[in-house]
């Protein structure tokens, strides 16, 4: 019975199986994947039973169910509503105890022994881009664009997205999403090399299928020693970025920044 609970779930936000030696992580909260505490808690329950199914699987492919795209990041009105009640203090312990959460999610994706990919299309912002970028290898359909929006509320990244883009890509594109707040399209992010495949629209799923099916004919000892040595996971820079999320998120900036965010009713545009 335990093994069948660990082998397949069907939660509120996110489901999970396995299958012929791939797991499928799939995304479904409504309306566009953010991750707020419902988001948060099925994650922490499924980095729970990937330990267990490490030993049965080769591969793991994290996507989104819903037409909108992979994720538009962060639960902001979450954020929004539960804290501001709060004395600022309370505000800022609640906020760090919240990424602190989602920073050993992600880093347990990222140096989990499976080969991982992100199959993403459409929105692959904030929080989504930076759970895509915990993944060995992001598929992308030629409609996904990747956006780091946070500079609009006076915030940097909070679920680590910046040392790991740095980690593959160099500072050049972190300066250009960190500073500008504009977004890649899929096309732009395969020339600089953060898609390792470009596929067409409605094809990032199946193309990962195939590829997680050819990694599990190779020698899972090789690609676990490859992935060691290729892959460090930046563990002190990580920690300074939530410092510094948490110095941004006291500012009274922030807090208007995300009030308007919540009241405004018209759609949120990205830069070009």
């Amino acid at each position: 019975m335990e093994a069948e609970i660990t082998e397949r779930l069907q939660g509120e936000a996110l489901s999970w199986e396995l299958k012929e030696g791939v797991v499928e992580l799939a995304l479904h909260r409504q309306p566009a994947n953010e991750i707020g505490t419902l988001m948060l808690n099925e994650l922490e329950m499924f980095i729970g039973a990937l330990k267990c199914l490490e030993d049965q699987a080769c591969a793991l492919i994290i996507h989104s169910q819903l037409p909108a795209g992979f994720s538009a990041g962060a639960d902001l009105r979450e954020l929004y509503e539960k804290s501001r009640p709060l004395p600022a203090e309370e505000r800022s312990r609640q906020v760090r105890l919240f990424l602190q959460r989602i920073h050993r999610v992600l880093n347990c994706i990222d140096a989990s022994p499976l080969t991982t990919i992100a199959a993403v299309h459409g929105v692959t912002f904030g929080g989504g881009f930076e759970l895509a970028l915990t993944c060995d290898l992001i598929i992308a359909d030629k409609m996904a664009r990747f956006c780091f929006p946070e500079l609009r509320l006076g915030l940097i990244p909070g679920f680590g997205g910046i040392p790991r883009l740095k980690r593959d890509l160099g500072n050049g594109i972190v300066r250009d999403l960190l500073l500008t707040g504009r977004s890649l399209n899929a096309q732009k992010a395969a020339t600089v090399g953060l898609v390792s495949q470009l596929v067409g629209e409605g094809e990032a799923l199946r193309v990962a299928r195939a590829t997680a099916a050819q990694l599990c004919k190779f020698d899972r000892r090789t690609a676990i020693a490859a992935k060691k040595f290729i892959k460090p996971i930046p563990l002190e820079e990580l920690r300074r970025e939530i410092d510094i999320f948490c110095e941004l998120f006291a500012q009274p900036a922030v807090e208007e920044g995300l009030r308007r965010f919540v009241q405004n009713s018209t759609a949120q545009p990205y830069l070009p």
